[in-house]
């Protein structure tokens, strides 16, 4: 029995050093830059930037690869802190001429769900809650909006949909933009010049 325990010790004590030896021998080093990105992002894994996951995009982002912008589910506010780390002006978020209508979470119609379980493997990060042939609903403080949810969803029973806006989520209108509600209309502007 005694022999039994020094040899297991001794196997352990020897692959505890080889182990030790190969972290330091082996080791690979990050950018700085990169991680202090990635602390940035999400971290949904959601694959919406083109990338597989949240540290690729954010070497990408480091080595020039791709623009600032690219993480839906991070929205204008993960943009924005990324182009104060890197000292760069910001980007506008989405395509060319498409509108940007704001961070969404999903949405599942609950009558329509037949449970089938698809949306929660999907999710990245377990917004979704439910059982097998039992519907569904989403913990909407835990959705980020990535939309991996969406086409694995048989039914089509899941919507994406706008954030309402309250006094946990509003913002100050960009300067220069136009606010809703607050344009003159043409007449207006003719009895005002």
């Amino acid at each position: 029995m005694l022999i039994a325990i020094i040899a297991i010790s001794c196997l352990a004590l020897g692959f505890g050093l080889l182990l030790g030896f190969s972290s330091i021998r082996f080791h690979v080093e990050e950018d700085p830059m990169a991680e202090k990105i990635n602390e940035l992002l999400p971290q949904s894994q959601c694959g919406q930037c083109g990338y597989p996951g949240c540290h690729p995009y954010a070497e990408a982002v480091v080595d020039g690869s791709t623009e600032i912008n690219g993480c839906p589910p991070g929205g204008e506010s993960t943009m924005l802190a990324i182009a104060e780390l890197l000292g760069v002006d910001p980007v506008p978020m989405g395509a060319e001429g498409e509108e940007s209508v704001g961070p969404l979470v999903a949405y599942i119609r609950e009558d329509e769900c037949i449970g089938c379980t698809m949306c929660i493997k999907a999710c990245p990060v377990d917004a979704i809650i439910g059982s097998t042939k039992l519907m569904h609903t989403v913990i909407t403080n835990e959705c980020t909006g990535c939309e991996a949810c969406v086409e694995p969803c048989p039914v089509d029973c899941i919507d994406m949909l706008p954030i309402a806006v309250d006094i946990r989520n509003w913002t100050w209108p960009v300067p220069g933009k136009d606010v809703p509600g607050e344009v003159a209309m043409p007449e207006q502007r003719q009895a005002v010049g």
